[in-house]
């Protein structure tokens, strides 16, 4: 997940760099991808703020209202910032993709060896994703929604990917995301009498689709069906017949269309280099939106996050790309980089980040609480407590990536 250098198109499938080719030199560090990595992932860091515990504190405040609902994920279809996080992280593992594998040709890296890493690599993500759903469950929780494991399942066809031409490259997503539709379309909605409180869905849900869009909708879809078969495979402290949230094993193939956008987008970096391909990312950010609303608002596929519908893969991937257009062009096209440190410093070391966000928060917190006392926080009154501990579990997060990043201490898989 990090950025490097950019495979010669000459190079296949399969081979190596032949010998008499000259050997690709790694260029500087992407400075933008990196950026925009420590952006996303210190959004999901910054979970820690509490905003919804705020909003709810000041009930008339249009302006904690508004930066609640950035915070937390929309109930169905449509999309919050927050909702930007994991599309954001998706995305830039294909925009690093092609960085990484010049930057291992570069070191004289066969295919049979990179590809074996990438094995690895998919494994340990999908490995460290289960971990982190397990922690604090009676035993192993083996399910497949989490932000890792969905990446660690798609990764190997995206490093497969990433050797081809763009033309068939294209040809992946295009396959990909009808395909997935068409087997949502053509699962049967569930009758008029089916019970969706019995698969998790409260009385006031106000998210059901009626007509052809009902193939869409929560814990009654085709998604939920092979959950059902394929997680009550793995010992389980009781069966498996629904997911809260809503969220499924199966949206890592969608989530792959998200990688291959962002392999287009690294690939155009790379071969536009020195130059900065902004209109190509911003047109492709601007298709991508409106392709997507074209479908949700003709009920042809909704804008689904929870369950990575293929409109929410263009949607949300349009939006990735217009912001990797907008950090290329503060950092690259207008050279002002001094503000993005503070990200890149997150950036660099995003699986450091996202493992301190899921390990260290209790232990950061009770570390204030027996330290500073159980109403230090209190100081600017009760609702705004969650604010400002949030604040200073924050400000630790980033000091301990800043005394890594100095000491070149990079966690990587």
């Amino acid at each position: 997940m990090n950025g490097r250098d950019f495979l010669p198109a000459t190079v296949g499938a399969g081979a190596a760099a032949p010998a008499s080719a000259p050997i690709p030199q790694p260029p500087p560090r992407n400075i933008a991808i990196d950026a925009y990595r420590g952006f996303v992932m210190l959004l999901m860091m910054a979970e820690v703020l509490q905003l919804s515990r705020v909003a709810q504190a000041f009930p008339s405040s249009g302006f904690w209202s508004f930066l609640a609902y950035h915070q937390t994920h929309v109930d169905w279809a449509g999309c919050s910032l927050h909702d930007t996080i994991q599309p954001g992280f998706s995305f830039l593992v294909g925009v690093a993709m092609p960085y990484s594998i010049a930057s291992r040709l570069a070191k004289g890296g066969a295919f049979g060896r990179m590809f074996g890493h990438a094995l690895w690599r998919s494994l340990l993500l999908v490995a460290l994703g289960i971990f982190l759903r397990s922690l604090y469950s009676p035993r192993t929780n083996f399910t497949f929604e989490d932000t890792l494991t969905q990446i660690g399942l798609g990764y190997p066809f995206l490093f497969l990917l990433a050797f081809r031409p763009p033309k068939w490259q294209a040809i992946a997503l295009a396959a990909i995301l009808v395909g997935y539709w068409l087997a949502w379309a053509l699962y049967p909605v569930p009758g008029p009498g089916f019970d969706y409180q019995s698969a998790g869905v409260p009385l006031t849900w106000q998210h059901h689709y009626t007509g052809f869009a009902a193939h869409w909708n929560k814990n009654a879809n085709f998604g939920n069906a092979f959950d059902q078969w394929f997680l009550n495979l793995f010992p389980r402290t009781r069966p498996f017949l629904f997911n809260g949230g809503g969220y499924l094993t199966l949206s890592f193939i969608p989530t792959l269309g998200t990688m291959i956008l962002g392999l287009f987008a690294g690939q155009w970096l790379r071969a536009a280099v020195p130059r900065i391909p902004i209109g190509r990312l911003l047109a492709a950010g601007a298709i991508g939106i409106a392709a997507g609303l074209l479908f949700h608002f003709t009920g042809i596929c909704p804008v689904v996050k929870r369950i990575w519908t293929p409109s929410w893969t263009l949607f949300s991937g349009g939006i990735c790309f217009l912001f990797l257009a907008a950090f290329s062009w503060i950092l690259d096209a207008r050279g002002y980089r001094k503000w993005a440190f503070p990200l890149v410093v997150v950036g660099m070391n995003s699986i450091a980040a996202y493992l301190i966000a899921h390990l260290w928060e209790r232990f950061i917190v009770d570390s204030f609480r027996i330290q500073l006392g159980a109403h230090f926080f209190q100081v600017l009154g009760t609702g705004l407590e969650p604010l400002l501990r949030g604040i200073a579990v924050l400000l630790v997060y980033w000091l301990f990536l800043s005394w890594m990043y100095r000491r070149k201490i990079f966690l990587r898989v």
